[in-house]
């Protein structure tokens, strides 16, 4: 009901948008699946005068069609390859379109097409290609190097989940500040504070009874996984009564993930750590709030959503001090250098030693998850949205 007054405000012009559902998927949706669902949702609930045609890439779940103002359609191919980018964004999109009218395209996954002359919205969630060029395949990479640019000064407007994401735009595309508006994540309602028999209840099911560090995220060399290992067999050798303290991992299994293999097989506490894989969305937030802390020293982030999880379900936070991720923080996550074993082992010591710091760090976490929200996101999106529509026809008044 909120949402509601908040966006319909006045009347909009927008009475049709054409959605890109790529990252919809009916199992294991991760971030850009969980911000596309969460915003475009919400937005189609709040404007049912409006007709929002979603293009998936595959065959869809039903489940995703929330309300009666939601049309699915089905290219192809299915876009998982840059070659299949570009068929599906500069083939079967403008077809699509070539057959409707469209007020408005929104993109939520950083890609567009440069043939539809619908004005767009496109969310950029970061630009960890440029930061991380090895880290990428070569075609991959070889596509994003050359076409990020591309729509980033294509789409009439771009929605950043971060301010620090939006000043990376600026500096490595070179688009106006003005044309980008900071939207932010949100996180699931299901993340809370647990009460003390929740945690025992989940500590039972996941870490056979004991207490844990957790980290949540895909394992692949920028969320730096191999050096929060060795941190906590850091941590585990150097603190008293850490013996049973265990570390959960969860995520699938991404890429170049040799490292990690080869850490894990070092390791003197090896039976400590648990990989759990992809964990299903609803048993997450049982699994975050019984941690003691959550350990996301990643090397770069363009939001970083397992911080704000983990503020929300009321667990102190272990974070890196770069790119995003002191903003989402907000001065209540313990900062680390991801560079260093040393920096992420001690703050796991002072966590687990430190109980009023926990609290105090519970405390603060909580307050300061409240800066962020879905509903708040998809007001701003659909903000977004309408400036898209009404610079697209001063652009094409001027021409």
């Amino acid at each position: 009901v909120l949402f509601r007054s908040l966006v319909t405000r006045h009347s909009s012009l927008l009475k049709s948008v054409l959605f890109n559902a790529r990252f919809l998927l009916s199992h294991q949706m991760e971030g850009i699946g969980w911000f596309s669902f969460e915003v475009i949702r919400r937005i189609a609930a709040a404007h049912r005068e409006v007709r929002f045609v979603y293009a998936f890439d595959r065959a869809f779940d039903e489940r995703f069609l929330t309300s009666d103002n939601i049309e699915p359609v089905v290219l192809r191919p299915p876009a998982r390859h840059p070659f299949l980018f570009w068929l599906f964004f500069e083939w079967a999109l403008p077809r699509l379109v070539a057959r409707r009218q469209f007020d408005a395209f929104f993109s939520p996954d950083g890609f567009l097409s440069l043939r539809v002359k619908v004005p767009t919205l496109l969310t950029i969630h970061d630009l960890a290609y440029a930061h991380f060029p090895n880290q990428v395949g070569w075609l991959a990479q070889k596509y994003y190097e050359r076409y990020m640019p591309m729509f980033a000064h294509r789409a009439e407007r771009i929605a950043a989940v971060s301010s620090f994401t939006k000043a990376d735009i600026v500096q490595r595309l070179g688009v106006a500040a003005d044309k980008i508006d900071v939207v932010y994540n949100g996180c699931n309602e299901a993340y809370r504070p647990l009460s003390e028999a929740d945690k025992m209840a989940a500590r039972a099911r996941w870490s056979g009874g004991e207490a844990y560090f957790i980290y949540v995220g895909s394992i692949h060399p920028r969320k730096n996984v191999a050096r929060i290992l060795r941190a906590f067999e850091q941590f585990k050798t150097q603190t008293a009564g850490a013996e049973r303290m265990r570390l959960l991992l969860v995520g699938r299994m991404a890429w170049q993930t040799g490292e990690v293999g080869e850490v894990l097989a070092q390791m003197r506490h090896r039976e400590a750590v648990v990989l759990l894989g992809y964990v299903d969305m609803a048993d997450l937030p049982q699994l975050v709030g019984a941690a003691m802390a959550s350990v996301y020293a990643s090397l770069f982030e363009g939001f970083g959503v397992p911080i704000l999880e983990a503020m929300r379900a009321g667990v102190p936070v272990i974070c890196s001090d770069s790119s995003s991720m002191p903003e989402v923080a907000g001065g209540a996550g313990l900062l680390v250098n991801p560079q260093s074993v040393d920096s992420i082992a001690a703050a796991m010591q002072q966590v687990f030693c430190d109980a009023p710091l926990r609290e105090k760090m519970q405390r603060e976490g909580l307050a300061s998850s409240e800066r962020f929200g879905w509903d708040l996101t998809a007001q701003k999106v659909w903000s977004s949205l309408e400036r898209c529509l009404s610079e697209g026809k001063t652009a094409a008044g001027e021409k």
